[in-house]
């Protein structure tokens, strides 16, 4: 299912596209906004793979809300009665642009051509190199290279996993499963101690109650991991 919301300050246009969104078989329509800002806050800690946009709304315009959101910015088909920011929208890389009043069969296409271009960059945002060093992972609608004595953590979240790195507040966000990530990490190197984290073995410099401290975080070894975990400090302990 593909996560949709529908901005447009006009209450019968939004009914009209939210209408459309919910005939639709694979998209989800996870929020509905009838101002771009209400919008911003939800994308600041929520997921969208793909925004119905209204472009002439009195807080903000459509293709200013595009540029704000940046590399983090879902893929945008816009929907307007203004055939005037259609160069624009298209320099923002929109998938399509609907011009007011639009059916159903139109809507469906730029649907359909959202679904093949999001479903093919899908297929591409989990690990798509690694060697003994790095991995290149896929974050953001960018190519990450990330050097495996730079991650301390990763913690898996629902279909995200987050990766922490030295020297780096914010942790890198890419869509793939704890198992595949897993499974690209050399051995050695990486734990899995818990359902939802795999730890960097080289970085822990402080064990309390088994749990693992890195910081402010205490990452906890479950009874699942305890054996594997317990042998490996035998192994290193003096």
């Amino acid at each position: 299912m593909i996560r949709t919301i529908a901005i447009d300050d006009e209450p019968l246009a939004l009914q009209l596209v939210t209408g459309y969104i919910k005939q639709t078989p694979f998209l989800e329509l996870s929020g509905v906004f009838d101002n771009p800002l209400g919008a911003m806050e939800y994308l600041a800690d929520k997921r969208a793979d793909l925004i119905f946009l209204d472009i002439q709304m009195p807080d903000l315009i459509g293709t200013e809300f595009v540029k704000m959101l940046g590399d983090n910015s879902p893929k945008v088909i816009f929907t307007t009665a203004f055939e005037k920011y259609a160069l624009e929208g298209f320099r923002l890389d929109a998938i399509d642009y609907l011009l007011k009043p639009f059916g159903y069969d139109e809507f469906l296409v730029a649907a359909k051509k959202a679904r093949r271009i999001i479903e093919l960059e899908k297929k591409h945002l989990a690990t798509l190199e690694t060697n003994d060093t790095f991995l290149f992972l896929k974050s953001e609608y960018k190519i990450r290279r990330i050097n495996f004595n730079d991650i301390l953590y990763i913690e898996a979240l629902k279909e995200y996993v987050k990766v922490y790195l030295k020297n780096d507040p914010k942790p890198i966000l890419s869509i793939t499963s704890m198992k595949t990530l897993e499974s690209k990490l050399p051995a050695d190197k990486f734990m899995r101690v818990h359902r939802s984290f795999i730890v960097n073995l080289e970085r822990i410099e402080i064990i309390e109650r088994f749990r693992i401290v890195f910081g402010k975080v205490y990452i906890p070894v479950s009874d699942q991991y305890k054996e594997k975990f317990q042998k490996y400090l035998d192994e290193n302990f003096l």
